[in-house]
């Protein structure tokens, strides 16, 4: 099917033919002396000689070709971005009234309503703009269509208005299921109690937790009860938390290695490590095999214990038991030990990382060039930093600072210009303060060296 430009280019090309035609049938009027006369005025054209014009206009007038038409001319207007895919046409716009008007002239097209990512952008991009009166239109009218039926599309409401911060819309649309031909399950009871634990509203949580089997019908399973225990454990109540894991028990719900990480977590941070340490074995009494996680809380609590030699041995017997280790593991060994002035030994874990199979990322190379700054092995720093910053991975302002000053100081003018280099490509760029304060840190050492000298 040839499309709309070729067409065009095709009616020109006959247009051209036939004024061509034209022009030479009536120039066969014309003596040739008397256009010989004439060829020599560059200005003058005789009464009767054909131009482009006249001919054009003659063809009008009989119906044998129709005039432009600017509006669907690509060439010489702007381009209409209708035909583009609402999709598209929603990426790119901007006003949140528009995008609201958008939005809701394709409130049933799928495409756009089962893209879970065009409704998280959409509520992010509402929500900066504080127009969560359009957010909640666009989703009161979406519940009250036929994908309203479905748990999962509400649950992704529920979750959408925690993240435009609306517990309170969430918590009613959960309430309201019932209205618009939805059952209410464990899962959508579990999506609002994690909206309001994000939300930090710890009291209504807890008065919802407790209506649920009653008013709600609803069974909990592990992951509600895991919720209420995580809530209790930051509210500070950890001898809540403690009963409500026995009454998991009681009510056949069995805790599982998320529960008791959670609970040794917060047992750890408090200090009351006897408890922790209970836990620990009655988890492995009833089964339960720890996990990555379960022994990067305890390796936490050994670092901050200063026991950096038994977490590293911790470590081993996670390697033992086919548990590898990951990023968190190795970062707090790294740190522990330089903690303890092992420099060797934080060295040591950080080029053996590789060999087990773990690559450093962005936060190991900020712990290495941070240690090594205080340590005061600027060569090491530079080298570290250098490979971290060509992978876009930049250290903290205080720490580039450090760098910066422990590098003149010891007359590493070169690397220290290196790192300014660096520090200037970075995407995004720091703020003009930033990389003025930099820059005043070279100038003013780099002074104070040549009038000791």
């Amino acid at each position: 099917m040839l499309s709309l430009r070729i067409v065009r280019r095709i009616c020109a090309a006959i247009d051209a033919v036939a004024i061509t035609c034209i022009a030479a049938g009536i120039s066969k009027s014309v003596k040739k002396r008397d256009i010989a006369n004439y060829a020599h005025s560059a200005n003058h054209h005789p009464e009767n000689f054909p131009t482009i014009e006249s001919c054009r206009a003659a063809l009008l007038k009989k119906g044998k070709i129709q005039p432009p038409n600017p509006q669907t001319n690509n060439d010489l207007g702007p381009q209409d971005n209708t035909n583009e895919p609402a999709i598209i046409r929603m990426k790119k716009e901007r006003d949140p009234e528009k995008l609201f008007s958008l939005f809701q002239s394709n409130a049933q097209n799928r495409i756009v309503v089962e893209n879970r990512f065009i409704f998280e952008d959409m509520v992010s991009r509402l929500a900066g703009a504080q127009r969560l009166d359009l957010i909640q239109q666009i989703f009161e009218c979406q519940i009250g269509l036929p994908q309203g039926r479905r748990e999962g599309f509400v649950m992704r409401i529920i979750a959408l208005y925690g993240r435009a911060n609306m517990p309170d819309h969430a918590v009613k649309t959960f309430q309201e299921m019932h209205l618009f031909g939805c059952k209410r399950t464990v899962k959508s009871f579990n999506a609002t109690l994690k909206v309001l634990s994000q939300a930090s509203r710890f009291h209504e949580l807890c008065q919802l937790f407790n209506n649920a089997p009653q008013i709600y019908g609803i069974q909990l399973d592990e992951i509600s009860y895991n919720t209420l225990i995580k809530v209790m454990c930051e509210m500070g109540s950890l001898d809540s938390a403690y009963r409500v894991m026995l009454e998991m028990g009681k009510s056949g719900v069995k805790p599982d290695v998320v529960t008791y990480t959670t609970l040794i977590s917060a047992f750890y941070k408090n200090n009351l490590r006897k408890i922790g340490d209970g836990l620990w074995n009655l988890m492995r009494l009833r089964g339960c095999n720890p996990t990555l996680a379960t022994y990067n809380v305890r390796i936490q609590y050994l670092i901050n214990r200063h026991r950096t030699f038994e977490a590293n041995y911790l470590v081993r017997t996670m390697h033992k038991l086919g548990i590898k280790p990951d990023e968190v593991t190795y970062n707090l060994i790294i740190k522990g030990f330089f903690i303890k002035g092992e420099v060797k030994m934080a060295n040591n874990v950080f080029y053996s990382m590789s060999r087990r199979g773990c690559e450093p990322n962005r936060k190991i190379y900020q712990t290495m060039v941070h240690y090594l700054c205080e340590e005061r092995d600027f060569g090491l720093a530079f080298r570290l930093c250098k490979k971290s910053m060509e992978r876009n991975w930049y250290p903290s302002v205080d720490t580039i600072r450090k760098l910066l000053k422990g590098l003149i100081a010891v007359s590493k003018d070169i690397n220290a210009s290196e790192i300014m280099r660096l520090v200037v490509r970075r995407i995004p760029r720091y703020s003009s303060e930033e990389i003025m304060s930099f820059q005043e840190i070279v100038s003013r050492t780099l002074m104070r060296t040549e009038k000791g000298t």
